[in-house]
């Protein structure tokens, strides 16, 4: 009977669920479970419009053009990629929490694969990333924000696609830093990141110093992507690199912890 019971559990351990697990409905659990919380909500919704209205709405940026469009353009596009920064790190760093509570522990032993979770993590941090820049551009446009008609469309785009590198940010950071609070932790560096990699500043107006500095940063390669179809700069596949290095990197590094805190099971 015991013989029995050992090959039928051997067949389920075996049994692995389409796509690894990976499902709609947890995705939708894993984005309620964010919006409960208050400093995602705090991270994503309010911080960035709040930051375009101190920063963005002054009268006369309206009136001052750049490359295709104006300075409010500009600033909106700056504050919708921080936006998309910040809601995509929180997204992935929220595993922080989950291995304080037990729950990743808890789920290593259901049949869900380790891709499938990882994956689950990325789509929800991308998903959540989608409201800041959503909500920035709705401002820009009420507060005179004007560039061609196609940018309105690419630049968002962009914006939110290229924030999957700080998904994995902040999933690697969720994993390397065993804190509650890991977004008190972040929220400076993710600052600092972006005046470093030129979002508030450009960085064609720092020092020489600062522009070589910059090029080395991850925010670097998004924030020029992002602002060259409005300000007119020539495309430099550099850039591209760089945001694929940075992902490599922050993949590679979530990998890694991801391995190393699955082993402790």
């Amino acid at each position: 009977m015991s013989a029995i019971t050992t090959r039928a559990t051997s067949r389920d351990e075996r049994r692995v669920p389409p796509l690894g697990g990976f499902n709609l409905r947890f995705v939708q659990l894993e984005m309620r479970r964010l919006l409960r919380n208050r400093r995602t909500v705090v991270f994503t919704f309010i911080m960035p419009p709040v930051f375009f209205l101190l920063f963005g709405s002054d009268s006369s940026y309206q009136r001052t053009s750049v490359g295709h469009g104006n300075v409010t353009a500009y600033v909106m596009i700056s504050l919708a990629i921080y936006g998309a920064m910040l809601a995509t790190t929180s997204g992935g760093a929220m595993v922080a929490i989950e291995r304080a509570a037990g729950w990743s522990r808890q789920l290593r032993l259901t049949p869900l694969r380790p891709g499938a979770y990882i994956t689950i993590k990325v789509v929800t941090a991308m998903l959540l990333g989608v409201a800041p820049v959503a909500l920035v551009y709705v401002l820009g446009a009420l507060k005179g924000a004007d560039m061609h008609t196609s940018l309105w469309i690419l630049t968002p785009v962009i914006a939110w696609v290229g924030s999957v590198v700080f998904a994995a940010f902040g999933l690697f950071m969720g994993y390397l830093l065993p804190s509650e609070n890991v977004m008190q932790f972040l929220g400076p560096i993710l600052a600092l990141l972006a005046f470093a990699g030129g979002v508030f500043v450009p960085v064609d107006q720092m020092s020489h110093t600062f522009q070589l500095f910059a090029k080395f940063t991850p925010m670097y390669g998004l924030s020029q992507v992002v602002h060259a179809p409005l300000t007119g700069e020539t495309f430099q596949i550099g850039w591209v690199l760089s945001i694929l290095g940075w992902l490599a990197i922050f993949g590679v590094g979530a990998a890694w912890r991801f391995r190393k805190d699955t082993a402790r099971v």
